[in-house]
């Protein structure tokens, strides 16, 4: 199922602390497929609802709809340096076809 990183969850948090986000709502996910058939992600925090389908990981509340089950199964959620300096959430999702495995750092 979908995962939220460590660097990603304290993001998460402080992003709640700081909007003061209501403590029944969750971190809500979207993902659509483009034309070319790589994967746009949105992200908000909304009321869950009961047709949702719930998850929680490193402590954080995610809800989705039920329709991108399929295309989450399996990703990540990170926090990452992406370019030197510059954080960005970023979603590592092996179900995108564009999607390219990290390289491992030694």
């Amino acid at each position: 199922m979908f995962k939220i990183t460590a660097n990603a969850a304290k993001q998460v948090l402080l992003s709640i602390e700081q909007s003061n986000i209501e403590a029944d709502w969750a971190l809500r996910l979207a993902v659509n497929e483009r034309q070319d058939g790589s994967f746009e992600y949105q992200m908000g925090f909304d009321q869950k609802k009961t047709e949702d389908v719930f998850i929680s990981s490193e402590g954080i509340d995610i809800v989705f709809e039920s329709k991108y089950k399929e295309l989450l199964q399996g990703a990540v959620l990170d926090y990452a340096d992406i370019e030197q300096g510059q954080m960005h959430f970023i979603f590592l999702n092996p179900n995108d076809p564009h999607y390219t495995a990290p390289k491992e750092q030694s």
